[in-house]
């Protein structure tokens, strides 16, 4: 059989049944959560930022892709970690409340009350996370077990790192949601380091998946800094979850190229292991993937860039010059209603 000139030029279909517009959007959440963790490295050292600046640099595939399997239409959640800014935006999360949340303003989700992305939306189907590593996999057991006690199609997922896999609560997260046939994804984000130690340190297993046997539980293990593989791995687990065919443990092998928080300065990292890491970037290999399937042009991608570069500029510029909480709004919500009227009653008698 001869082949044209044409048809060999013909694109091939993108993998996983993926649209080429939906390849496009993959790309888009991954350059919104760098340009994004980059304003916001820019505002923390004019020290605008306050408290920690936690980055993804590195790691954006693995919140994007595993974030993306997921159907808000059928009411999916997810609880994100500290680096996974990027499943926060696909679900629905904007720049302009991300980048009040770090600066404490009191437009923020939080009204200051809380930092950096340590908050939730019940609407756009993510739960506020708590610091405590390997805790939110007992707690997505808890919202996945309501969803099979209501017999309801849906699908909770849940970010560890390979160090809360050492904890207890992650060991009894996972137990119960293999017992009970939850419908659940476990997405572990093997990144190399919990805090500064390294995982050999901290396990003995030469692959964290390995575990997922002792549970009697399906386990993936998939390469983190690309976006299609994590896509690839994540949404069969979804689908098996929502199906009835329970819960799924996921290894995204992938690498921290910043330290735990931006004052880190990673001096526990051997010489030379980052470049090595720098070299297997996930937007670049996005890039250099998509163009070469013929999945983008590269002015598309420029497009996509610039549009960025816009929305970011606009969310900057609305919030950077914004007012701090008022010290009085500490008061609501934490004691009663009342709470503020009673202050000013003893004010009013001391004075």
């Amino acid at each position: 059989m001869t082949t044209t000139a044409a048809s060999a030029a013909t694109p091939a279909a993108p993998p996983h049944g993926l649209s080429r517009a939906q390849l496009h959007e993959l790309y888009y959440y991954m350059r919104l959560t760098r340009s994004l963790e980059e304003r916001l490295v820019n505002l923390y050292r004019q020290t605008k930022v306050i408290g920690g600046l936690f980055r993804s640099l590195g790691q954006e595939a693995d919140s994007v892709g595993s974030a993306y399997a997921l159907d808000r239409t059928r009411g999916d959640f997810l609880s994100p970690l500290i680096r996974n800014l990027g499943s926060m935006l696909v679900q629905g999360a904007q720049p302009l409340e991300i980048l009040r949340q770090y600066m404490a303003k009191a437009e923020s989700p939080t009204r200051g009350r809380e930092l950096n992305i340590h908050y939730g939306d019940l609407d756009r189907g993510f739960i506020g996370q708590i610091s405590h590593l390997g805790d939110m996999v007992p707690v997505m057991a808890g919202v996945a077990l309501s969803f099979k006690m209501r017999k309801q199609p849906r699908v909770g997922l849940v970010y560890v790192g390979d160090g809360a896999m050492s904890t207890g609560a992650f060991h009894e997260g996972i137990n119960f949601a293999a017992v009970q046939r939850l419908p659940m994804v476990i997405v572990c984000e093997n990144n190399g380091y919990s805090f500064s130690t390294p995982m050999r340190k901290q396990t003995a297993v030469a692959q964290l998946v390995d575990k997922a046997a002792a549970y009697g539980i399906p386990g993936v293990r998939a390469d983190g800094n690309d976006v299609l593989a994590v896509y690839g791995a994540t949404k069969p687990a979804v689908e098996l979850a929502r199906n009835g065919g329970g819960c799924t443990l996921i290894e995204l092998v992938t690498y921290r190229r910043k330290g735990h928080a931006e004052h880190d300065n990673q001096s526990y990292v051997p010489a030379g292991e980052i470049e090595a890491w720098e070299a297997k970037d996930p937007i670049d290999r996005c890039i250099r993937d998509f163009t070469a399937a013929g999945w983008a042009t590269a002015g598309e991608l420029a497009d996509i860039d610039a549009r960025i570069a816009s929305l970011l500029d606009e969310a900057v510029g609305a919030c950077e010059n914004e007012p701090m909480p008022e010290a009085m709004s500490a008061l609501d919500g934490v004691l009663a209603d009342p709470a503020r009227t009673e202050l000013e009653w003893y004010r009013r008698i001391d004075g």
